[in-house]
């Protein structure tokens, strides 16, 4: 049976739309006016290296079993769908066509799969030992979740990088780093398993008779898409400086030994509130990955095109280890050197 999917954003969530779509499934990408208009006239186009290749293959969602379309928040109707997936950056949750859609999913009671890096604030109260209040202050409004039931809401780590290339179409997304997503289970068993479903789903598509990369990997436990914020923390984050953007790979690697030390301490953290051991990549392999990682973070690019506000991962990590009594003074740091660039930020746009 065809499954429908709504993703919310059209640039990061095109890449799970476009491997639900290859697996058979339907999936409707929620976005402005402009970009609908445009994936529905020419399609989405999805670029990725296979493994053993020299150069990416453009996957155009003309070609798949699945359809892919798009709508503005205002035509998009929750009901009609077995799934929702976030993919927009957190701030853009405040805005009043978004917020509007929000109450209506939540009212739904459609199950949602989260692949922002923020985690949204009703999979935040899953997990034990957090009183979730105190990390409301790093959320641009977190009013915006207050109708969610957090059962019906999970995360998936968003491990693979891409991005869309300069001078391209609003439809066009090309994969840097195809690693897999990480997802948590629902609270309801019936929800797992459709994610189950769409994780086997993804597993059998081949293209041209090859493995296709980026898969779903789906774990029982709630702490798997912790293991991300050890890598925002250390590499992503660390992307932003007094003197500007730089690329992750020169953040992790100008000073490993303060990388391995920000890492390892987060890692401690998500271990403290309930991640198993081998559920997280250890630091030279994520410091391998680095490596390849040629551009600033997408927070550190929008930090330095001026925007007020982005993710803050880094505030919801201070504000955990705060209350574990597991501070740490290179969390700080990072903290302080985004909050100083925001606010610079603000301060011209007023």
């Amino acid at each position: 049976m065809t499954l429908k999917i709504l993703i919310l954003g059209a640039s990061y969530g095109s890449l799970l739309g476009t491997k639900l779509a290859m697996a058979g499934h339907d999936v409707t990408l929620v976005c402005r006016a402009g970009t609908a208009a445009l994936i529905n006239s020419e399609g989405t186009e999805v670029r990725i290296r296979l493994k053993g290749e020299d150069a990416h293959r453009a996957i155009r969602s003309a070609d798949l079993p699945g359809r892919i379309d798009a709508v503005t928040p205002e035509a998009a109707d929750p009901a009609r769908y077995d799934l929702v997936a976030l993919a927009m950056q957190e701030p853009q949750y405040c805005a009043h066509a978004i917020r509007t859609l929000l109450a209506r999913i939540a009212e739904a009671r459609v199950p949602c799969l989260s692949i922002m890096n923020m985690p949204p604030l009703p999979f935040l109260k899953r997990l034990p030992g957090i009183d979730t209040r105190a990390l409301e202050g790093a959320f641009t409004d977190a009013r915006v979740w207050d109708r969610f039931e957090p059962g019906l809401v999970t995360l998936c780590s968003p491990d693979p990088q891409a991005f869309r290339p300069e001078g391209e179409g609003a439809n066009v997304l090309h994969v840097g780093l195809p690693t897999n997503f990480k997802a948590a289970a629902f609270e309801d068993a019936r929800h797992t398993e459709m994610l189950r479903r769409l994780e086997a789903d993804i597993d059998a598509v081949t293209l041209d008779g090859q493995d296709v990369p980026v898969k779903l990997r789906v774990s029982d436990s709630l702490f798997v898409p912790l293991a991300k914020w050890s890598m925002l923390l250390t590499g992503n984050y660390r992307c932003v400086t007094a003197s500007g953007a730089r690329a992750i790979r020169e953040a992790v690697h100008d000073d490993l030994d303060r990388s391995r030390a920000i890492y390892e301490h987060v890692d401690m953290l998500a271990r403290r509130l309930g991640a198993e051991p081998d559920a997280q990549v250890p630091f030279e392999k994520y410091a391998r990955a680095a490596e390849s990682l040629l551009k600033p973070s997408s927070a550190a690019r929008a930090v330095m095109s001026g925007a007020p506000l982005i993710e803050r991962v880094d505030r919801v990590v201070q504000a955990i280890g705060r209350q574990l009594g597991l501070g740490h003074p290179g969390v700080d740091e990072v903290v302080a050197h985004v909050d100083a660039a925001l606010a610079r930020n603000r301060v011209k746009v007023a």
